[in-house]
């Protein structure tokens, strides 16, 4: 099985169905239903998301679709040595050091899934668009 982190930005994608780019990413959830991926996500990333999803839901729908990511991922959570390490990081975006750093936490993590490679230059840990994602996805599932 895939083990792979998402990004806030492939979150939103996903959930605000931001074409072109919610087509990739449900595809990738779709293969988290069937269990054949992992989808880990940064518990920041609630915040986030809901601050972008209540410009256009109200409240009790914006709920009920975090309600529905959290069953769908796995949250890793946001503790102070990965603020401590975000912040010496030299990354360029403090909110994608701090996703970085949750992402190393987990060892089988096989890569990052983001729209903005160059938010994550730093990285040891392989990036790869969400089109990327699914083929490596898909590459598996066809070995299998």
């Amino acid at each position: 099985m895939n083990h792979i982190f998402l990004d806030t930005n492939v979150l939103i994608d996903f959930l605000a169905d931001r074409k072109p780019f919610s087509q990739e990413a449900a595809l990738l959830f779709n293969y988290s239903l069937k269990k054949k991926v992992s989808i880990y996500v940064a518990a920041i990333s609630y915040n986030n998301i809901y601050y972008i999803l209540r410009q256009s839901c109200a409240h009790i729908e914006t709920m009920r679709i975090l309600n529905e990511l959290e069953q769908l991922t796995e949250t890793v959570d946001v503790t102070k040595v990965h603020i401590q390490k975000a912040l010496k990081s030299g990354f360029k975006d403090f909110e994608d050091a701090i996703q970085y750093n949750c992402a190393k936490e987990i060892n089988k993590i096989d890569c990052i899934v983001t729209r903005n490679s160059k938010d994550f230059k730093l990285s040891s840990i392989p990036i790869m668009s969400p089109k990327e994602a699914l083929s490596l996805v898909e590459s598996t599932i066809r070995k299998n």
